[in-house]
């Protein structure tokens, strides 16, 4: 699966058969990023879509020395199940 990060529409995206998939962010303050809202298409749902699209947006905050705000209930949950990443939070 390949993700891009649109940092113009602040989302990372995945194209799959059934649709796009999508992890949105807004900028929350200096240094950090409101991880707000995940879509997987129906079709695409169960199949670790949205666990890798949170990934790539945790690598790129950590790439970028930002702290992340995980208001999305998916991200937040994940970031419960993966503690290695709950450094990043703001």
């Amino acid at each position: 699966m390949r993700i891009v990060h649109d940092p113009a529409g602040h989302r990372f995206i995945a194209e799959l058969p059934s649709g796009t998939a999508i992890m949105a962010y807004a900028p929350a303050g200096d240094g950090v990023m409101d991880l707000y809202s995940t879509f997987v298409p129906p079709g695409e749902r169960g199949r670790g879509v949205a666990g890798h699209l949170v990934e790539a947006g945790l690598a790129w905050a950590r790439s970028e020395g930002l702290q992340i705000i995980p208001s999305c209930w998916f991200v937040a949950q994940w970031i419960r199940a993966h503690p290695e990443h709950a450094d990043l939070q703001a």
